[in-house]
Order: C-alpha cells, then structure tokens, then sequence
C-alpha cells in the first residue's frame, strides 16, 4: 500500500514537472494609450464599401481615424486592440453595440501613429465625434 502511495506522488510530480517545463509563458496584457485623435475621408480607392445589418445594405461612408499611441512598456505589443465610441453630431452611436473599432498589429516603445479605417452610414449627420479611444495588445505575438 505504502509503495503504490510513493508510487502515485511520483508520477503525479512528473506530470506536474512536465507541464510546468513545456507550457507557454503568460501573455500579459499591456495597456496603450491613444490621443490626438482626428478623422478624414477615405481616399477613393478605399471609399467603396457599405454598412450592412441583417441582410440589408445601407450606403456607407469611408472614413480614417488616425492619432497616436504611447507605448510606456518599454517594449513592442503586438496584435492590439483599439476600443472607443464614435458618435454622430446629435450624439447618437455610430456602432450600436460596438466597442471594438479594429486592430495594429505592432506598436514600438515610445510613441507613434496609428490609422483605422471606418464606415459610417451615410444618413448618420457629421462631424463625429471620438470618445473614450484606448488600446491593448500582447507583450508577444499571438499564435493562432
């Protein structure tokens, strides 16, 4: 009884050492900062597009965000995520339900640029206006 107790801890401790030594490192999730924010429309090769919800088209218009982004960690981050809220000029949500606006793929340390391409319904009145704009990314690149 006794050997088959001694038995079972030590495979329990070479399973334990085994998954400890071949599992991946933890992805933190780093914080980015995101300011000076403005909008331009596309330019026309990139303006065709339409907005569509439940099988219906709707005329869009194509429009860039662009700003900049402060990376504090001293490091790249890598596939982040770009949140904010878009809305029209009599405050209404240009994406019902829709934090998530796009992607970079890579951002240095330090500051850069940032561009995100949008399309907006056209019976949505302008200007927009951009709230709450932030970013968070990977402290290494996501493997899918």
């Amino acid at each position: 009884m006794r050997f088959r107790s001694l038995a079972v801890f030590f495979i329990a401790c070479f399973i334990g050492a085994i998954i400890w030594v071949t599992t991946p490192p933890a992805l933190a999730l780093t914080q980015i900062k995101l300011s000076g924010l403005s909008y331009h429309e596309c330019p026309e090769e990139l303006a065709k597009g339409a907005v569509t919800s439940g099988g219906t088209t709707m005329a869009a218009n194509c429009f860039i965000v662009n700003g900049k982004t402060e990376n504090t960690s001293g490091k790249p981050v890598y596939d982040a995520d770009i949140f904010g809220r878009i809305y029209d000029a009599n405050n209404e949500p240009v994406m019902q339900n829709r934090t998530r606006l796009g992607s970079i793929a890579e951002i240095p340390p330090g500051n850069s640029n940032f561009e995100l391409r949008i399309s907006v319904p056209a019976n949505q009145p302008l200007p927009l206006k951009l709230k709450q704009f932030k970013a968070s990314g990977f402290s290494a690149q996501v493997r899918r």
